[in-house]
């Protein structure tokens, strides 16, 4: 049976003021199934790389740049090296909005994976909640209509609309509480019904984000909890850091992934067949290109251990002197290539070689390239022989 055109996993939700909603795959199988095999293919090599010597670095990078791209979609003016020193303050120690709003995220990211460790774990209503409340933690007023944890419900005279006319246009989504309500239910309880039915996680993720974005339940704070949503049911698949770290993905092609909502919706009401094909193939494209990314960066972590290592015995070997010890390390820690010239004026470097001879300076350069600890490119940058060593 072709999951993606069984009819069983259509379902017509009746409103009291919104008419019918309705969840479906709206899958095409033939534009979707090669490239969500190349994910799932791309996952396993990823799983099989040696994760558990940077696994510590390698989730910290991760949550700061996924931190960094969901904050940044929704309004935040925090620079990823602000994210990741907000990230470090403990809740005493946040001074400023923009870092409360960071703090919660990764809360909310913390809550997301320690709930999607349950076995056989897939979000329910008070998820939902729980998500809400630690990504709206301390940043509304009493007297505000968005309070942490409480679903919409719009008064007389105040009309909910989403979206704008560079994104594809403007849409009018649920605006009685009750609808809310039963919408968000009712879409949870299709994602348990979709795992019955076999639905695999890459597909069900992205399209409860698609669908939680329609129904569109808070009266803010709905991306980034969209977007928690979708990374905890792939984590409870089994894949750690690109759920997160799609977030980054959806930030470097934001007007794309605004635009897809309003594409995606129009296609549904006009009865297109596939409606939901641009927005999965959108998502699935941004998965591979994520876990190949993460991919990459692995192997140049493994490098880079395995270089600190070979430095580190050189020295204890007495290859190398302190201060040939010293160069190495701090171009390591620049993290980028730097020009020789550049490297002796700085004021460390000057300090280091106060009292000693030209001759000397440049016998302790010439050795760490003559053992390949250091290389030259083309464009005369030094930098760690380990950089040039990247599958």
């Amino acid at each position: 049976m072709d999951i993606f055109s069984d009819n069983e996993c259509v379902k017509r939700l009746e409103t009291k003021r919104s008419g019918i909603f309705k969840l479906q795959l709206g899958l095409d199988s033939q534009q979707i199934d090669i490239l969500l095999q190349r994910v799932i293919d791309a996952q396993a090599r990823f799983k099989d790389s040696p994760l558990a010597h940077v696994a510590t670095q390698l989730e910290k990078e991760v949550i700061v740049s996924s931190v960094f791209g969901t904050n940044t979609i929704e309004g935040g003016e925090l620079s990823e090296q602000e994210t990741e020193a907000a990230l470090e303050l403990t809740p005493e120690q946040i001074q400023t909005i923009q870092q409360q709003r960071a703090l919660n995220i990764k809360t909310a990211y913390d809550y997301i994976r320690e709930q999607a460790d349950k076995a056989n774990w897939q979000p329910n209503f008070e998820d939902v909640m729980a998500i809400h409340k630690r990504v709206y933690f301390k940043l509304s007023n009493s007297g505000e209509q968005n309070q942490p944890g409480v679903l919409r419900d719009n008064p007389d005279g105040i009309i909910t609309k989403v979206g704008d006319s560079d994104h594809g246009g403007i849409y009018k989504p649920p605006q009685l509480g009750t609808d809310i309500r039963h919408l968000l239910n009712e879409l949870l309880q299709w994602n348990q019904q979709l795992v019955t039915k076999g639905v695999p996680a890459l597909i069900r993720a992205p399209l409860i984000h698609f669908y939680f974005e329609l129904i569109h339940p808070f009266w803010d704070g709905n991306g980034r909890v969209g977007r928690v949503l979708e990374a905890g049911i792939l984590y409870a698949d089994g894949f750690r850091y690109a759920p997160f770290a799609q977030a980054r993905y959806y930030l470097q092609n934001i007007d794309h992934y605004f635009a897809l909502f309003n594409h995606c919706r129009k296609a549904a009401d006009k009865k297109q067949d596939s409606p939901n094909t641009a927005f999965i193939m959108f998502f699935l494209n941004g998965m591979l290109d994520t876990i190949n990314a993460l991919h990459d960066r692995v192997n140049r972590m493994i490098h880079m251990v395995l270089y600190e290592a070979r430095v580190k015995l050189f020295h204890d070997q007495k290859k190398i002197n302190d201060r040939q010890y010293a160069i190495v390390n701090e171009i390591v820690a620049k993290g980028s290539p730097t020009k020789l010239k550049i490297l002796r004026q700085a004021a460390w470097y000057k300090a280091m070689y106060s009292k000693l001879t030209d001759k000397t300076r440049s016998r302790d350069i010439r050795q760490l390239f003559d053992i390949g600890l250091l290389v030259e490119d083309k464009q005369g940058n030094v930098l760690p022989a380990f950089m040039t060593k990247v599958d």
